[in-house]
């Protein structure tokens, strides 16, 4: 098995209604040291949005397909709320039509996992996105590239090719190596601090709201070539 030790964001906000999946992805949750009062439970997007008023979440797991809604409205609701704007979102779902992929991601998600997935997989992108990467299912990746060639975010290309500093060109290509915030900073010896102002910089030049979106933006107007 591969190295799961890394840094917990606690607590924990899991976003699903079915109990079989909930108790699959509590076990997973314990294998990385997390504890029962480290993990909060909502079956519906309803009481996840309590549970996101009443704690300060640090990490949500969300499914889709949820009993008074879509787990996008939910995605959505902790990206306009600005002490939530930068929780990490990973949709873990059966749901694996491009179209629905591209919402959670357009809406906020950090990264998608299929639940099909094997234990160990969804462990490694768990760990992904615990380690401050982006994620997405390889079997819907390819697709979801294609799909983000033509969003309308990078219609003035060059006018965002020439707003980001050059610290900024040189995290961004560093993101897209999968590196997380705190490795860029050991890496440029600056403070992890330093690095996340420069990430939500880049984020609001390039009008994105996630990881996985710049990087797109930024291979489509060349500046990571």
């Amino acid at each position: 098995m591969f190295n799961i030790s890394c840094p917990l964001l606690k607590p924990i906000l899991v976003l699903e209604d079915d109990p079989n999946v909930q108790i699959r992805i509590e076990k997973l949750l314990y294998a990385f040291g997390y504890k029962k009062q480290d993990v909060l439970f909502a079956q519906s997007i309803a009481t996840a949005k309590k549970n996101a008023q009443e704690n300060i979440v640090q990490l949500a797991l969300v499914d889709l397909g949820l009993p008074d809604g879509n787990g996008i409205d939910f995605i959505k609701y902790l990206r306009q709320k600005k002490e939530k704007e930068d929780i990490p979102v990973m949709v873990i779902s059966a749901w694996n039509t491009t179209e629905m992929i591209y919402q959670a991601l357009t809406a906020g998600a950090t990264g998608y996992v299929l639940k099909e997935r094997d234990d160990l997989e969804i462990m490694f992108a768990i760990r992904s996105i615990l380690t401050g990467g982006a994620i997405i299912d390889p079997s819907i990746a390819k697709e979801i590239l294609n799909k983000f060639v033509g969003v309308d975010v990078i219609s003035q290309d060059v006018s965002k090719k020439s707003i980001l500093s050059n610290r900024e060109t040189e995290i961004l290509k560093l993101i897209a190596s999968g590196l997380s915030s705190k490795e860029i900073s050991h890496q440029l010896v600056i403070a992890k601090y330093t690095v996340d102002v420069h990430i939500k910089n880049i984020y609001q030049k390039l009008e994105v709201n996630s990881r996985t979106k710049a990087i797109h933006v930024a291979q489509n107007i060349g500046l990571l070539s």
